[in-house]
């Protein structure tokens, strides 16, 4: 039986039960994963499962029911467990199925048929730590790791949509450590694809990140001040995390984001653009629908520095009267919930070194620490490690400083560099904020 038929056949028994809607969502996985270090194989792991999860809707009352397990001789237990269980609980006058839900197809290229053999994994994890070793300067090794996974998702509803995709990972990371004692420094570097064609070579990946931990060596503190401060693309993809959670349909809806009244309105800068992508070829987080059946499609949420639109899922977008724009997104034990895929900032004009020739002293930031941010109003705090910049160029490595201000300011004064790669998910090319506070020394 197929997985479409499989689910076609638990909401069949959840009708049955009396659900007057329900959708059922199964997630299907394979992974193999490999851990090395110091010549050694410290974890090798192959893992398959299947999980399960039915939502049904009695009225405007809803529950959900997960399962480990995909046995058709359990669905109806399973169904009269999810409504007996809807029966009870309070309703919710927005709850409901996607009214836009409807077929879709589309040639994202998201499966590699290639599948590797663990030996295959295991020298790509040897390869990467050897060049990390390799590199003078480094004292030891935190390891490399390489890993394989695939995932299948099949969506059913009772309104008539049926869909199923699936979407394969490569992976590859590397952690080196240099220096000895307290004064030890510690960096990575990795690389992640939908395809093994497009996967950054793994002697790179060590050599980068043995290079990052030499370069950390002997930080200083930097005194207390106001600095212009540059962040790395490892860590700019963190603002735009930022940004979508401020514009999250359901933190709008609820009235606990910074940016609630902001729709219409300037952001950014002119010419700054944030679009979410869910149907870029060989994306990591692509998809053909969203977790409600909603055909997915690009989404501007900034254009020209004027934030354009809220990331929504059917709930939230009736909420606030509006309708779903396809962002919906839930595992098998909760309900959907709205969420970005593919999060880009588009890239400026100018290299990361024009980004920095004019400032005398600033702040290069490579790592940030901790997670001082409130969502209700912006402020923002964060530990942070990197470089100095002097006079336009990186200069000697810092840590343990504090870098702090508000999002609404951040987003105001920022200018992206042209260096965008997409490499995470959710990228951002080198990114400039004019004046931030400092606190250091």
């Amino acid at each position: 039986m197929s997985t479409l038929d499989l689910l076609a056949d638990l909401i069949a028994k959840a009708r049955a039960a009396g659900a007057d809607a329900a959708d059922a969502v199964l997630v299907s996985g394979t992974s193999l994963s490999v851990q090395r270090r110091l010549g050694k194989i410290e974890h090798l792991e192959r893992a398959e499962g299947r999980d399960l999860g039915l939502r049904v809707f009695v009225g405007q009352r809803a529950a959900i029911v997960a399962s480990s397990t995909a046995d058709p001789a359990g669905f109806a237990a399973l169904a009269e467990r999810a409504v007996a269980m809807a029966r009870v609980v309070p309703a919710d006058p927005y709850g409901g199925l996607a009214a836009e839900a409807q077929a879709t197809t589309a040639d994202l290229d998201l499966d590699d048929p290639a599948e590797p053999f663990a030996e295959a994994l295991i020298a790509r994890a040897a390869t990467a730590e050897e060049a990390a070793l390799a590199v003078p300067g480094i004292t030891n090794s935190e390891g490399a790791e390489a890993g394989y996974g695939r995932t299948e998702v099949t969506l059913v509803t009772s309104a008539g949509f049926a869909g199923r995709y699936g979407r394969t990972s490569h992976s590859l990371s590397a952690t080196a450590l240099a220096g000895s004692g307290t004064g030890m420094q510690r960096d990575y570097d990795y690389t992640s694809t939908v395809h093994y064609a497009d996967l950054e070579d793994a002697a790179a990946i060590g050599r980068s990140a043995g290079e990052r931990a030499i370069a950390r060596l002997n930080p200083v503190r930097v005194k207390t001040g106001q600095y212009p401060v540059i962040y790395d693309p490892r860590v700019s993809a963190g603002l735009l995390g930022h940004l979508a959670g401020a514009i999250n349909g359901a933190s709008v809806a609820r009235g606990t984001t910074f940016l609630k009244d902001r729709m219409g309105q300037r952001l950014f800068r002119p010419g700054i653009s944030v679009i979410d992508d869910p149907r870029r070829r060989r994306g990591l987080r692509s998809r053909p629908f969203d977790a409600e059946g909603v055909p997915t499609s690009p989404l501007v949420l900034v254009e020209d520095g004027v934030l354009q639109s809220w990331v929504l899922d059917s709930r939230s977008a009736r909420q606030l009267g509006l309708v779903t724009n396809g962002h919906a997104a839930r595992g098998t034990s909760g309900p959907p919930s709205p969420a970005t895929t593919n999060l880009h900032m588009a890239p400026g004009s100018l290299s990361p070194a024009e980004l920095m020739a004019d400032i005398r002293e600033g702040i290069y930031v490579t790592e940030l620490i901790g997670m001082g941010i409130n969502g209700l109003t912006g402020d923002y705090s964060r530990g942070a490690a990197g470089f100095m910049i002097r006079n336009g160029t990186l200069a000697e490595p810092i840590a343990e400083v504090t870098i702090a201000g508000t999002l609404q300011e951040m987003f105001a004064a920022l200018t992206p560099a042209n260096d965008l790669r997409f490499r995470r998910g959710t990228d951002a090319p080198t990114i400039r904020i004019d004046t931030m506070t400092l606190a250091g020394a």
